[in-house]
């Protein structure tokens, strides 16, 4: 049977079932369809807040054979791959910067784009006609660029013509199968050992308790918390906020339990948190994405944000914990940096020779950039 190309203006047009048995083996939960519909429909994540759905299905009459997330953007803002420095240089030199299209999950910096296949199907080939498909809907729109965020760094992409490869650093623990925390803590040199040590203590010291909780076990009154201190948080930062979503998405969260986890600290005979971590989690990942507290406390960030979801993978028996963007304090807790890649193509000749200029240059800093920052885990065995 033919194939069949549509494009998709929201994800809730696509049924779950043929979403999700592309995505099903998928090393990040934040492409699965319940994540991705409820930002689109619940969080504020759509075209008037600047995330236009497009995306492009390839199908062979009832079956989704291959697809992946799309979006229009009229800005940056959002994209995590900070390209804002040269829009504005594209704009002083009288070249266009956007609109663009952009294969991500809508503010998500989490690595594991690609084209979806389902499996049994002839990957490459249905790879080569998605991006076919998606060249002739660029210009068709009149898109300066096309381009895919955090792709999937096990995905061979099949991809012909003139396309650009950006480097961007990226954290990342590795499990490498712990027994336990005490294997985690035998990682590092006796001085950090002895400082997360002191910072776990912290918490019993402040009579507070650390707990992980999944599923169905979350209590419902923690959803609406949780947009409180996404709030809270996003004050401290100003204009620099990362603040997109809306309470209608804390109100729906527990639509998508399954995927759900949440790390938490209580305080003496208070019912409610102190502080949450939000926790998404699959196939073996972790993923963390917001947190807030209702009172501060000293190093109730590390725990909740770091050792909670550590100790929790490790009791899963899960691969690896993906920390969420930012914060230089990961790497003296053993998080490595690793390099993730974002893929341009320009449709304006101009604004494709800006980012060539600078490319190579770019992304030997990234590198560098990465280099330090391994170097700089206390790992034991750099103290012997």
């Amino acid at each position: 049977m033919a194939l069949t190309v549509r494009l998709h203006r929201s994800l809730s047009e696509i049924p779950q079932a043929e979403w999700d048995a592309l995505t099903a083996a998928s090393p990040t939960p934040v492409f699965d369809w319940s994540w991705l519909n409820l930002l689109e429909t619940a969080g504020g994540l759509d075209s008037e807040h600047g995330w236009t759905a497009l995306h492009l299905a390839l199908w062979r009459g009832t079956d989704l054979v291959a697809a992946a997330p799309l979006y229009g953007r009229g800005d940056s803002w959002g994209d995590f791959v900070y390209d804002f420095a040269f829009a504005d240089a594209a704009q002083r030199m009288g070249a266009s910067w956007y609109p663009k299209l952009v294969g991500m999950c809508p503010a998500t910096p989490s690595v594991g784009w690609k084209v979806f296949v389902r499996p049994g199907e002839d990957v490459e080939s249905l790879e080569a006609r998605w991006f076919a498909e998606a060249d002739a809907l660029a210009r068709k729109v009149g898109a300066v660029a096309l381009q895919a965020n955090f792709t999937d760094p096990a995905w061979s992409d099949p991809l012909p013509g003139p396309w650009h490869r950006w480097s961007h650093q990226n954290f990342l623990w590795n499990n490498g199968q712990h027994s336990g925390f005490d294997g985690y803590l035998a990682t590092f040199d006796k001085n950090q050992r002895r400082n997360i040590k002191r910072e776990r203590q912290s918490l019993a010291n402040q009579d507070l308790t650390l707990k992980i909780v999944s599923g169905d076990e979350i209590p419902e009154a923690w959803f609406a918390l949780m947009g409180q201190l996404y709030d809270r948080t996003n004050d401290q930062f100003g204009p620099y906020a990362a603040r997109f979503l809306e309470p209608s998405f804390w109100a729906a969260l527990g639509s998508i339990r399954p995927l759900l986890s949440f790390s938490a600290t209580f305080h003496k005979n208070d019912p409610l948190p102190m502080a949450l971590g939000f926790l998404l989690g699959k196939n073996g990942r972790l993923v963390g994405r917001y947190w807030g507290e209702r009172e501060h406390f000293p190093d109730q960030y590390f725990n909740v944000c770091y050792y909670g979801p550590i100790e929790e993978t490790i009791r899963r028996g899960w691969k690896d914990f993906d920390p969420g963007a930012g914060s230089e304090l990961k790497v003296r807790r053993g998080f490595l940096s690793e390099r993730n890649v974002s893929l341009h193509r320009f449709y304006d000749p101009a604004a494709d020779r800006l980012f060539g200029t600078y490319l190579g240059r770019l992304n030997r800093q990234e590198q560098a950039r990465i280099d330090a920052l391994n170097e700089a885990v206390p790992f034991a065995h750099r103290s012997n």
